[in-house]
């Protein structure tokens, strides 16, 4: 039962992370000058706007997954490199600010709440995921690979396309398809026992580690207050 409870917490983690994130994108796009959002009803906090069945799923039960990118024309921003910026910016922006929200709830739920009153576990499993997946998403879209925000501020903040942009244009998403399968194949060998295998898991190392730096403000922060 509690796997369940798990499974559910973890279903609406990832609906609000996602829809926050891919919102943020279309609010700042529209901001700049661009409308196409708006023009494809982006500009909402419908999660069924947002998410990809898909990925929604494999988020769920793999930890890495993708929601619907927001089309955006960057012809259309007032400033076409500060808008294709600020854009790609504004969902790691938002990841990274609802982690700084979502931490105190988590620790209120694990301090103030009787462990054995009715709705703990979830509680417990949507507080826990709503910071370790907006945390999670936030390093993952820092990745310089096509498709992710990474690459789209490495794009913005390139004034000559050389080697390395047309390398990560080109080849960034089958880089980034085989760092996920690879870390899924680890992570199941893990599960069964085989311990070993977390030694090659790549995408693991690089998002534990990120996660660790990138999270520590938050936990430091918040660890002053006397819970």
């Amino acid at each position: 039962m509690q796997y369940f409870i798990s499974l559910l917490a973890s279903f609406f983690a990832v609906l609000v992370v996602l829809t926050l994130h891919e919102f943020s994108h279309a609010f700042v796009a529209v901001r700049c000058g661009d409308p196409t959002p708006k023009w494809n009803h982006r500009l909402t906090l419908n999660p069924l706007r947002h998410c990809d069945p898909l990925g929604l799923l494999c988020f769920v039960f793999v930890r890495f997954g993708w929601a619907k990118p927001v089309p955006v024309n960057p012809y259309n921003f007032k400033k076409r490199r500060l808008g294709m910026g600020l854009t790609a910016v504004a969902g790691i922006a938002m990841n990274y600010l609802t982690a700084f929200l979502f931490y105190p709830l988590f620790m209120l739920v694990l301090t103030r709440v009787n462990s054995s009153s009715a709705g703990f576990w979830f509680l417990y499993y949507l507080t826990q995921d709503l910071y370790v997946y907006s945390i999670c998403f936030c390093v993952f879209n820092l990745l310089p690979f096509y498709p992710l925000d990474g690459f789209r501020i490495v794009e913005a903040c390139s004034k000559h396309q050389g080697k390395i942009y047309r390398f990560l244009r080109q080849y960034g998403y089958y880089v980034l398809l085989f760092l996920i399968v690879e870390s899924f194949i680890c992570s199941t060998f893990v599960r069964f026992g085989v311990t070993e295998m977390a030694m090659f898991d790549l995408l693991g190392w690089v998002m534990e580690f990120a996660t660790g730096i990138v999270g520590w403000p938050i936990s430091a922060l918040w660890g002053l207050v006397p819970w």
